[in-house]
């Protein structure tokens, strides 16, 4: 059997934001049709994991930096994002509703660029410990 040539590592890091899911050129009632009680300003304790991949490098035995990483999402995700209005907020969210599937996919887009080619997997949003969205590297 041959050995994987790439190995995933996960880092999860929490945070705790307040939204609304609302479309502003919706009426209220059509608002409240689509989103229900979540059409008022909530807050969560969201959880967003990381998953990149890569070959193991010999010199260290890591992927990569399991701290880096962290500090990673850190700087470009959880301090713009912890204990703030992700609607009111944060300028990098602005215009989108932010629902699960969009915090995931502009939390993807935060990092790609900070990290090698190809090598983020995953990055999985969970609003609850019920509901989650995911967006990643592989279709």
């Amino acid at each position: 059997m041959t050995a994987p040539k790439n190995v995933r590592i996960s880092r999860r890091e929490g945070f705790n934001a307040a939204h609304q899911l609302r479309d502003a050129s919706l009426s209220e009632d059509e608002n409240r049709r689509l989103y229900g009680k979540c059409v008022n300003l909530h807050g969560h304790n969201y959880a967003v994991e990381v998953v990149v991949s890569g070959a193991i490098d010999p010199s260290t035995g890591y992927v990569m930096d399991l701290k880096r990483l962290s500090d990673l999402v850190t700087a470009e995700i959880i301090q713009h994002v912890d204990h703030r209005n992700l609607n009111t907020d944060v300028a990098w969210l602005h215009g989108q509703i932010p629902t699960a599937e969009n915090l995931a996919l502009a939390f993807w887009g935060r990092l790609r660029p900070h990290l090698p080619q190809g090598s983020l997997r995953r990055v999985r949003v969970h609003e609850t410990e019920k509901n989650w969205a995911e967006c990643s590297g592989d279709g």
